[in-house]
């Protein structure tokens, strides 16, 4: 048999049901690969080989005794670490963090284990979720598995990267302005973000909670269609879940598959290509469209002007509810506690020393940026005039999405770039998400689909966005561009990248 760890979620879930390979044969391959790569790529932050042997084991004696199964029970599955999970460490990438295990299970963990996925671990992220490159982790860097001397996106890098390394099948991730689509962009692997509220929030470390959500991270838009299923629907315990059930994801990503696409109409948005794409980034975009229209998809051209201020309207939000929801991280209840040196010990000094010494630069910038936004004086002229924008950005949505039933560009401007490479110029760091973030101020589902490689050899992404609990649309068209690029390529474009260890 094809190495397991070779093999899709879907393509390993049949061959569980088929009984060609246990759950703890599929898992300890998944902990060797870990064991043989991740010195390299240091996904990981946390392995939990015990607890997922033992979901393994016991998947298997329930498969043994003949009882019905979810279709992934036994498929294994990594946890970016900004998602609470009883038991195991959860440190958001912070120091502030670093040690914390929770008494309870976020939601979609709890899914998750009821479903029957061992839980590989935790996988590395840039701290508290700020950042678009992992470089921000209190932790170290994760590599990507293409290049070991480039990025693999933030701030979900870790978990994007294990499914790139093919250290698991399958990952969660959170994105607030692109976390999840921009870092499946630059590994080659396909990232969903859901709608907002599709997915529980409750039980992740809160970063920006009008702009936060979890979602899939894949090696096939099939696979992501059938992780989401498994985390979605409603939640009583997140006041912001959305109390429908899901569309039918599964069934329209093999409907897509089938390459039909006639009826639909594909928008491209004006604002985001064009000036500021690397070349190779357009050229596989406007390679990917005319695939599109090969499959009988009408191609349709729309124009979103708020967009130009989503970044600036970003980052005064996203710090803002990020300066509001750390406000907790003040070492008294939780996490790390630091005394000052000397003088006397007061709840304020105490607090200065624990977040001077706990919170990274990037994380105080954000703070900082945040509260300043919020302040007496400011709050109209800055916070106040951000969420204008916000209403202005959900206009053009409405508006492009009466022209077309799909908005599409690339999902990132460039390519993976090197480690350092913008570290020291945060403005330029914040560019990487100038495509991703529109979705999350407007809370429509968006996902990231491998469409090739750019001149430098290094994956690009085409990102498709559909109206609010329209998610299906997403995997309809995702999987459809999918099936007819491995056409082209004779395989998974992950079957072209270098081999590590």
């Amino acid at each position: 048999m094809t190495d397991v760890t070779r093999l899709s979620a879907a393509e390993l879930a049949d061959a569980l049901a088929a009984g060609e390979v246990s759950s703890v044969e599929a898992t300890q391959a998944h902990l060797d690969r870990i064991a043989a790569v991740d010195g390299d790529v240091h996904a990981f932050l946390h392995v939990s080989a015990d607890d997922a042997l033992a979901t393994a084991r016991d998947v298997d004696a329930r498969r043994a005794a003949g009882e019905q199964l979810h279709a992934l029970a036994g498929v294994p599955v990594a946890v970016k670490d900004v998602v609470v999970t009883k038991g195991m460490p959860t440190t958001a990438g912070s120091k502030i963090l670093e040690g914390w295990v929770p008494p309870y299970d976020a939601t979609l963990v709890e899914r998750l284990r009821a479903a029957g996925l061992p839980i590989l671990g935790k996988t590395n992220m840039d701290e508290f979720a700020m950042g678009s490159s992992t470089e921000h982790s209190a932790f170290g860097n994760t590599k990507n598995p293409w290049d070991l001397d480039r990025i693999p996106g933030g701030s979900g890098g870790g978990s994007a990267a294990a499914v790139a390394a093919f250290e698991a099948p399958l990952a969660i991730g959170t994105d607030t302005g692109g976390s999840i689509r921009q870092p499946g962009a630059v590994t080659g692997t396909v990232g969903v973000k859901p709608t907002y509220g599709g997915v529980s929030r409750y039980g992740l470390i809160a970063m920006a909670s009008s702009l936060d959500q979890a979602g899939p991270v894949t090696r096939t838009v099939l696979d992501a269609a059938l992780l989401h299923e498994v985390i979605g629907g409603h939640d009583p315990h997140d006041s912001t879940s959305i109390p429908e059930p899901l569309p039918a994801l599964v069934e329209a990503a093999r409907q897509g598959a089938g390459q039909d696409l006639s009826g639909v109409r594909v928008g491209v948005v004006r604002e985001l290509t064009g000036e500021g794409y690397q070349p190779g980034v357009q050229a596989r975009f406007d390679e990917s469209l005319e695939l599109l229209r090969g499959m009988g998809a009408e191609i349709v051209e729309v124009s979103c002007p708020s967009f130009e201020y989503a970044l600036a309207a970003y980052y005064l939000i996203m710090p803002s509810e990020a300066s509001s929801n750390l406000a907790k991280f003040d070492g008294m209840r939780f996490g790390l506690r630091v005394e000052p040196a000397e003088g006397p010990v007061t709840a304020e000094r105490v607090m200065a020393a624990t977040r001077g010494a706990g919170f990274g630069d990037e994380v105080k910038r954000r703070i900082i940026l945040g509260t300043y936004a919020l302040s007496a004086g400011y709050y109209d002229a800055y916070y106040g005039s951000a969420q204008k924008v916000r209403t202005l950005i959900q206009r053009d949505f409405a508006a492009s999405f009466a022209q077309a039933d799909v908005l599409v560009s690339p999902t990132a401007p460039t390519t993976a770039f090197r480690f350092g490479e913008k570290l020291d110029d945060p403005l330029a760091m914040y560019l990487n998400d100038v495509a991703t973030i529109p979705a999350n101020l407007a809370g429509v589902p968006g996902i990231s689909v491998p469409n090739g490689l750019s001149d430098d050899k290094l994956p690009v992404g085409f990102q498709i966005l559909a109206p609010a609990k329209a998610d299906d649309r997403l995997y309809r068209v995702g999987a459809a561009l999918e099936a007819a690029l491995e056409k082209q390529w004779g395989g998974p474009l992950l079957a072209q990248a270098p081999e590590l260890g």
